[in-house]
């Protein structure tokens, strides 16, 4: 024991002591008391075998005191002993400028630079002493004057690059980027990273095509400036000249249609239907069989297809028709079984929702849901639908036994909560508005945010037009409006409304009358109408809980049916600002500050 402590005491001591002055100055450094640092960093420095840090340290204590003489004393000691350290040049260089002597600076700068010798290393660590200094134009003549000592001109272009970054010299930042992709084509990921971070206007982008362009004009075979360009086209959504820079990399890469499948989902998540189409069948029918993306294209090109009529509410029958015989065809193709499931439910939304063929939905999803095999989520939302599809044609029972299977196989999933609020819904439609209302209470901590907030709208409504009146008679109407909209049964839910605000004059409906009169005027793609109706909720009723809905509808209808960005940004703020409480103000802000230009990557 009496061995260990004298071991102890001799040996581990000594060894502490440096470590504990590092830390006590790093400690007087943090907190501004440069003149204590300065003796322990001055200590550290020579116990250190005259480690840089603590001499860099050293000098910035004293600057930081303003003992300029000491600063000068030291550095002349040290360029005396190691006359080859340049950096202290820049050092002497910051001495001059701190006192306010311009030219005697930069003299100390000029000599770092050209003393510098032929050492990548040592011309590095000079441009970081300049650029630490914020000194660019300096660290950029640094790195130029060292490409000539090297004999290599690109050999710094990705430094060069981070300090016209630094300067804000968007132009030349990327002209430097792009030459060291020439040298080092395997930085191409590390370049997207850094323009998407930087490049940010309209104007940025049109400079880096133009630059682009110029490359690949002087180099066809530089294959990493083709792809950049295709990179480019899809960071500012114009996916059809990314299409086109992406035919050629597959054709040149023979990448058998990877390159162009990614770009067609890109397009389709981003709503550009034309170019995820147009992507697609490229693969379709020009690899044909021979690409592994050949099923699939097929098969993303009909969703495409579908969803670009669906969600643009412009489509003809003759349109409608024209995607039907596409689905048709396909399964004709690929057969009707477990791995075409998912296509049988889509033509199955596309007859029942737009072509009003219920019976021809009905039939298809009663088949699909039985065969051997098949996805249990696949089928589970098949029975969801085939459950929708028969309470539109007021087959209620048939309704609820499917939505109870699928809430009985899938209890804890999120399919068993549209289940159950399909069930809650369909008893809200009964008029049973208690148990309905129960069971919306249950499903507002739904881990589905849309069914959470459709629950918690739904409670709430019930609980203030059950609350106020002795008799649920009008609620009962206004239920039975809403199965007929569900059911498509237009006219007659117009008649059930009619029959409740004559019956009720007055009542605190009014405004969820008007709100049902809009959405079935949106379902018919009368615009005009459902906006005016809107509008009067928010006129009428800011107050009552139809008033963000409605805003946001209107907002909604003004983007995407109107064309009309400046109306849609005026109410999406209008949610955000007015109604910061409502369930669509994270939405509604989102959508203004895109609508703004905003970027949200």
């Amino acid at each position: 024991m009496r061995f260990l402590v004298l071991f102890a005491t001799f040996v581990l001591l000594p060894l502490l002591a440096p470590a504990q002055d590092s830390k006590l100055a790093q400690q007087y450094y943090q907190d501004g008391e440069f003149e204590k640092a300065a003796v322990l960093y001055e200590k550290l420095y020579v116990q250190n075998n005259k480690n840089d840090f603590y001499f860099d340290r050293y000098i910035e204590c004293l600057l930081a005191s303003k003992k300029f003489d000491e600063v000068e004393n030291a550095l002349k000691k040290e360029l005396k002993e190691t006359p080859d350290n340049i950096r202290l040049y820049v050092t002497y260089g910051n001495l001059y400028e701190r006192q306010f002597q311009e030219e005697k600076a930069k003299e100390q700068y000029d000599k770092a630079i050209k003393k510098m010798p032929a050492d990548q290393y040592q011309i590095t660590r000079l441009a970081s002493a300049f650029s630490n200094l914020t000194k660019y134009d300096e660290a950029i003549k640094t790195y130029e004057a060292g490409g000539q000592l090297l004999k290599d001109k690109e050999i710094f272009s990705f430094n060069l690059a981070e300090l016209y970054r630094r300067k804000g010299d968007v132009p030349k930042m990327m002209e430097n980027y792009l030459i060291s992709i020439t040298s080092y084509p395997e930085r191409l990921n590390t370049v997207k990273s850094q323009l998407q971070r930087y490049v940010t206007t309209q104007e940025d982008y049109a400079e880096l095509q133009a630059q682009l362009y110029d490359r690949i004009q002087k180099d066809p075979n530089a294959f990493h400036f083709t792809e950049l360009l295709q990179w480019v086209f899809v960071q500012i959504k114009d996916y059809k000249n990314a299409l086109r820079q992406a035919k050629a990399l597959d054709r040149r890469l023979n990448e058998n249609g990877a390159r162009i499948y990614q770009l067609a989902v890109t397009a389709f998540n981003d709503k550009d239907y034309d170019a995820a189409i147009a992507s697609y069948d490229y693969i379709v029918t020009e690899l044909g069989y021979s690409s592994t993306f050949y099923i699939d294209s097929k098969r993303e090109s009909l969703r495409s297809r579908r969803l670009k009529l669906v969600e643009g509410y412009s489509y003809t029958e003759a349109e409608l028709r024209e995607v039907e015989n596409a689905y048709e065809n396909f399964l004709s193709e690929s057969g009707r079984n477990k791995t075409t499931a998912s296509i049988i439910a889509e033509l199955a939304d596309l007859e029942a929702f737009y072509l009003n063929d219920l019976d021809k939905a009905i039939a298809l999803l009663g088949e699909m849901i039985t065969y051997p095999g098949i996805d249990a989520r696949i089928q589970a939302r098949g029975k969801l639908s085939l459950g929708d599809f028969y309470l539109m044609k007021d087959e209620i029972w048939e309704s609820t036994l499917l939505y109870s299977q699928v809430d009985k196989d899938f209890n804890e999933d999120q399919l068993g909560h549209e289940a159950r609020f399909r069930n809650a819904k369909l008893s809200y439609y009964n008029g049973d508005f208690q148990w309905a209302q129960a069971q919306f209470d249950v499903l507002k901590s739904s881990t589905s945010k849309l069914i959470a907030n459709d629950a918690l709208d739904l409670s709430v409504f019930i609980m203030d037009n059950l609350g106020l009146d002795t008799t649920d008679t009008a609620l009962r109407l206004y239920a039975e409006a809403d199965l007929l909209t569900f059911q498509n049964r237009f006219g007659d839910a117009f008649d059930k409304l009619d029959s409740l605000i004559a019956a009720f004059p007055k009542h605190s409906l009014e405004d969820d009358v008007l709100y049902a009169r809009a959405k079935v005027y949106s379902k018919q793609r009368a615009y005009d109408q459902a906006i005016a109706l809107y509008q009067q909720i928010v006129e009428k009723y800011p107050e009552e809980i139809r008033a963000d809905n409605a805003l946001f509808e209107m907002a909604e209808l003004y983007e995407m049916q109107m064309n009309d960005t400046a109306k849609a940004m005026e109410y999406y703020e209008k949610i955000f600002l007015d109604y910061s409480g409502s369930t669509f103000s994270i939405e509604a802000r989102k959508r203004f500050r895109r609508l703004r230009g905003d970027n949200l990557n």
